[in-house]
């Protein structure tokens, strides 16, 4: 694809979802990406469901547009090929274990040497470095040892797992922003740099709010179901028919909702004038509030609330979200074409930018080892 990273080249030694996240980012904006995977058996997620015509959609949602090379690292044929690629390139991704790469002769103390100007990233679990660096870990261990888990739910609930991985997700786009503020770094030094991005930190950056109640109260935050812990009223609300978000952020727009609901004795009751006290009576507010939103259904109410700028909306469900026109006209539905499959259809990239088309078709989705014959006779 054309964008931003083009004539940018990309050794992609990743699998299964932080990395291919990362490097699809890439790929997107612009990169050329090439993934080298362990021959025969290739990338862990081709055998991830769901599958279509037995190829999975897992993993073509998350390798379109890049080349496939199966290459095994423990040969010497197959080090010479992966050498010839790297001399070339401008980025190498990983997210082995710890200390994998290192064992085959490609860390960063070695690679930097000989190739000053890679920039080189690893993606962990635990990182580089700390007590448990060398541990295995999975989206789901780093959600239940991040705290991430012990406030998502409803109150007095067993843990939940956020509905995706998001601490794959977060830890392939921490990644890729590293990656860009290195490439930025080499245009002005002329090196290359390593950079190292653990899951668990991740989780630990993205937890804002939970993380402030903590650090600044000593106080340990619990499960709230859809509820905000300083924000109200910002949750779900039943309605006649189902449910819907109401987030009056500030006081005017409690004032907005009041006033539509019919409710001006609680714009300045003395519990709930303030957002500080709107949260203290959170309990009260919501049986007030859902009392007179019973009386129409979320459809009625959205277009009430959206004439008057007070934010809400529906909660949908998978088909009711990628079918919401607002996706649709923001491109974030595209196609990638599979030589078997046809044309397959994937979730898009939310950065659009000014001077580079957002196009509807991704890049072919590749077959394990397509590109061989085409990565041969270019770098060998």
């Amino acid at each position: 694809m054309n964008g931003p990273l083009k004539d940018l080249l990309v050794l992609d030694l990743t699998r299964v979802l932080v990395g291919p996240y990362c490097t699809m980012i890439l790929s997107d904006l612009g990169a050329r990406v090439i993934k080298v995977e362990a021959p025969e058996i290739g990338d862990d997620s081709r055998k991830f469901g769901p599958f279509v015509k037995d190829y999975s959609a897992y993993f073509m949602s998350l390798n379109r547009g890049k080349e496939s090379i199966a290459l095994n690292l423990k040969k010497e044929d197959d080090k010479k090929i992966f050498e010839k690629i790297l001399a070339k390139a401008d980025v190498l991704v990983e997210n082995f274990k710890p200390g994998t790469l290192e064992k085959w002769g490609y860390g960063w103390k070695e690679l930097c040497k000989k190739y000053p100007k890679l920039i080189y990233a690893s993606a962990s679990g635990f990182g580089q470095t700390g007590p448990l660096k060398e541990l295995p870990a999975y989206d789901m261990v780093v959600q239940g040892m991040g705290g991430l888990m012990s406030v998502t739910g409803q109150p007095n609930s067993e843990p939940t797992r956020v509905g995706t991985s998001i601490g794959d997700i977060t830890a392939g786009l921490f990644t890729a922003i590293g990656i860009n503020a290195a490439l930025y770094d080499r245009k002005k030094t002329g090196k290359g740099m390593y950079i190292d991005v653990s899951m668990l930190d991740c989780q630990i950056a993205i937890l804002e709010n939970a993380i402030a109640r903590y650090l600044s109260k000593n106080e340990i935050p619990k499960p709230m179901g859809s509820r905000h812990p300083s924000i109200a009223p910002f949750e779900a609300f039943k309605t006649k028919d189902s449910y819907i978000i109401i987030a009056a952020g500030n006081d005017k727009l409690f004032e907005s909702l009041c006033q539509t609901l019919n409710l001006n004795e609680l714009i300045n009751s003395s519990k709930f004038k303030s957002n500080s006290l709107r949260s203290e009576n959170m309990n009260e507010l919501k049986k007030i509030l859902e009392d007179k939103l019973n009386n129409k259904t979320t459809n009625e109410w959205v277009k009430q609330f959206e004439n008057l700028k007070i934010p809400c909306g529906p909660i949908y469900n998978i088909k009711e979200a990628v079918e919401n026109p607002q996706v649709e006209a923001r491109n974030m539905i595209v196609k990638a074409y599979h030589k078997v499959i046809g044309e397959f259809k994937l979730a898009g990239n939310p950065i659009k930018m000014s001077s580079y088309k957002d196009e509807n078709k991704r890049g072919d989705i590749p077959d394990l080892d397509e590109h061989r014959k085409k990565i041969l006779e270019e770098f060998i």
